[in-house]
């Protein structure tokens, strides 16, 4: 079969800008083939290389006493005492899962398991943090459908428990969806597998399913922004085969047990390609391939095919070449392919060859290390427009419609269509501040959360990064674990754009800011770029995955109150900010004002303060107060435990006071006699205390104003339903 010719609109088609195909003149002193080209625009595209956002990734904390393994590979990895190991990273599937979206979703489920169980751990986790366009619009309610499905579809084959994330809709997201797919292992701190290949002559092998040519050139596709042909991209869009990852992660896992191997890399984005040149990066080694060798599913397909397709549930592997046999055994067993399809060399090349016809021949280095690196031209977002007078809603009138609102309604429709017990150790299930997972046969847990606030980036990039941290912080802390770390997931816009870009490093600047500030260090993340369609960029969206620690579960807090006539106070401050809050564009219909500030000191400090009372036991219920502010926690709390409440006003306006997102606050219940005590201890931590209220009643009852909980509850429980109609 004749390959086509280099011209201008091939060299565009795959992504690369004239001064990119000029590099690759220079480094080559020839032109590329067309398996080269492909290698090339693979390797160099914006998923795989990070090239617009490497620079500014590089000021980010990434480093403690807890990190066994920061950024680099294909996971993170944390200690968390007696010789074990969390392992645990987020990533995107955005633009597939527009284009398809039970597949698109389904594989970024698969994807995120891979890179985890790579690292020789069980996944005992998975979350996801899901983003959809106005609920008004034509293609919504199939994409929530055809993504929850898909998440629902491979996870609950695949076995493992998806216990949290969050789902919000924005207009802003209507041609172009987030999919963020976190996954959260367990493993060995001295049996943890690396990605860089050792060892020269070395058995390079090819594991798992065979090779398609499903998803050639996806990762190409996932670092360009759409038009109108987004339709004409569904065959990119990989297909997941969830038992096949089942049996891959159970042979991997036997295989690692059995001592064959050097290292091993997920076959991810950009497939053969990037996981070969990756290993022999690493490692400071070439890599030899001959393609013949791979096994296929499809007839007659060509060397660029089989080195840019994304067909799922495949591994690459370097192996002891004395457990060959041993090794294939293993595989054998699982009925998956094993096959030697390379070695390694001491020359910096990577060549690749099909039927004894070297189809590339590059220098290997070079497609990691030459991979073009940009400072971007940015500017800095300009401070939104102060807020207009907003007219005060009674509470009770605000309250059920916040409660009923697309992005405060109960997520249960989502949730009960995945297993959230599969492994029987979920402690805590999806719908409180973080998910609780017990640490399999320990009185240890781990808790895990998701979590960004894009209508705060939109209008503070730095405040919304460092709020998106923050966030996840308290999450963990509601719970009462110790937050240890977090991955990343950046997405945003194309970073071409000098506004763009500035989101880009505002956000990052945030981030780093509070993870400095809170000690949760940054160990893996993603970055998606150029969610565009049709010039429309996403809102910045810097979704941050937070892992913490129960050292004994019995100090779990959960969120719903536990029996009438126990107090209810707030730690932190009742200062009634409303610029970009939920009431603000639910009640009113705007996205004004400035995002609400965090102080990182004060946060730290409530959150300490939690983490303590929750050890000694002196909480009965904790919740923090993030979107909707305090009425909207206080009638979460209530649904929760089926018990309501009476809360007085503290004066000034009510609608400011209940419904004000101000940030670093938690509400928590507390026997009546414990109250005073209560106050010392918030005073000697320097966290502000304030008795708001009582726990009692068949009603949510703010400032005057009752809500029954029946009431609450239909509106809560009841806008997904029907806005997805028979789609349960």
């Amino acid at each position: 079969m004749s390959e086509p010719a280099i011209t201008e609109n091939l060299i565009a088609d795959h992504g690369l800008k004239p001064n990119e195909y000029q590099r690759i003149l220079d480094l080559l002193g020839r032109e590329p083939s067309f398996t080269e080209l492909g290698i090339f625009s693979a390797m160099w595209n914006e998923h795989c290389s990070y090239k617009s956002s490497k620079c500014w990734l590089r000021t980010l904390p990434t480093t403690g006493p807890q990190v066994i393994c920061g950024p680099g590979e294909n996971a993170g990895v944390i200690d968390i005492g007696d010789g074990q190991a969390c392992i645990f990273k987020m990533e995107s599937h955005n633009h597939p899962s527009f284009i398809e979206p039970y597949q698109g979703a389904a594989t970024g489920v698969g994807g995120i398991l891979r890179d985890v169980f790579t690292m020789g751990a069980r996944p005992v986790a998975a979350l996801n943090a899901l983003r959809f366009g106005s609920p008004d619009h034509p293609k919504t309610k199939s994409i929530v459908r055809g993504v929850v499905a898909g998440i629902g579809g491979y996870g609950n084959c695949f076995g493992v428990p998806m216990v949290g994330g969050e789902v919000e809709f924005h207009s802003a997201y209507d041609g172009n969806p987030l999919v963020n797919a976190m996954a959260v292992g367990l493993a060995d701190a001295d049996k943890i597998f690396y990605s860089a290949a050792s060892g020269i002559g070395m058995p390079i092998v090819y594991l798992g399913a065979k090779t398609g040519r499903d998803g050639v050139g996806g990762a190409t596709m996932a670092s360009d922004e759409f038009g109108a042909d987004a339709e004409d991209k569904r065959p990119t869009v990989q297909v997941g085969d969830p038992f096949t990852e089942k049996r891959l992660l159970e042979a991997t896992l036997e295989l690692m047990a059995s001592g064959a191997v050097i290292s091993i890399q997920d076959m991810g984005a950009a497939g053969l390609t990037c996981s070969a040149v990756e290993m022999g990066d690493k490692g400071d080694l070439g890599v030899i391939l001959d393609l013949e060798k791979v096994p296929t599913r499809e007839a007659h397909m060509s060397a660029y095919e089989m080195m840019l397709s994304e067909s799922q549930e495949r591994m690459l592997m370097v192996l002891r070449p004395e457990k060959e046999d041993e090794a294939r055994a293993i595989f054998e067993k699982w009925d998956l392919d094993f096959a030697v399809v390379g070695e390694t060399i001491a020359e910096d090349r990577f060549i690749v060859r099909l039927n004894g016809e070297t189809k590339a021949d590059l220098p290997l280095k070079a497609l990691s290390g030459e991979a073009p690196e940009y400072d971007r031209p940015w500017v800095p977002t300009p401070a939104p427009t102060p807020l207009n007078d907003v007219p005060e809603v009674a509470v009770d009138e605000a309250l059920l419609r916040l409660m009923g609102s697309p992005d405060l309604a109960s997520r249960r429709w989502v949730w009960e269509q995945y297993d959230h017990m599969v492994m029987a150790d979920t402690v805590q299930r999806p719908g409180g501040d973080a998910a609780v997972v017990r640490i399999h046969g320990t009185n240890k847990a781990l808790a895990m959360t998701a979590d960004v606030t894009p209508r705060y980036c939109v209008a503070d990039p730095v405040e919304g990064g460092r709020q998106a941290v923050a966030e996840a912080y308290r999450n963990l802390c509601a719970v009462g674990a110790r937050p240890l770390a977090a991955t990343d997931n950046l997405n945003f816009g194309n970073p071409e754009k000098p506004e763009i870009m500035g989101q880009l490093v505002g956000c990052i600047e945030g981030i780093g800011a509070a993870c400095a500030a809170l000690d949760m260090p940054i160990v893996s993340g993603n970055v998606s770029l150029y969610n565009e369609t049709e010039g429309q960029a996403i809102l910045p969206t810097p979704t941050i995955g937070g892992v913490g620690l129960l050292d004994d579960i019995d100090t779990m807090l959960t969120m719903g109150f536990k029996s009438g006539g126990e107090a209810i106070l707030l730690l932190g401050r009742m200062e009634g900010w409303l610029g970009r809050s939920l009431y603000l564009r639910e009640m009113h219909g705007q996205e004004a004002g400035m995002a609400p500030p965090v102080d990182l000191e004060a946060e730290r400090a409530a959150g300490e303060l939690v983490q303590q009372l929750a050890k000694e036991g002196a909480l009965t219920a904790a919740h923090d107060v993030g979107d909707g502010g305090i009425g909207v926690a206080l009638a979460e709390m209530a649904l929760a435990g089926d018990i309501g409440c009476t809360v007085r006003s503290p004066g000034g306006r009510d609608d400011a006071t209940f419904f004000g997102e101000d940030q670093g606050r938690y509400l928590v219940t507390v026997l009546s006699e414990s109250v005073e005590q209560m106050f010392t201890v918030a005073e000697a931590a320097g966290v502000p205390a304030v008795w708001i209220g009582e726990t009692g009643g068949e009603a949510v009852e703010i400032a005057g104003k009752a809500v029954p909980l029946t009431k609450l509850r239909n509106a809560h429980e009841g806008w997904f339903p029907a806005y997805m109609g028979d789609a349960v």
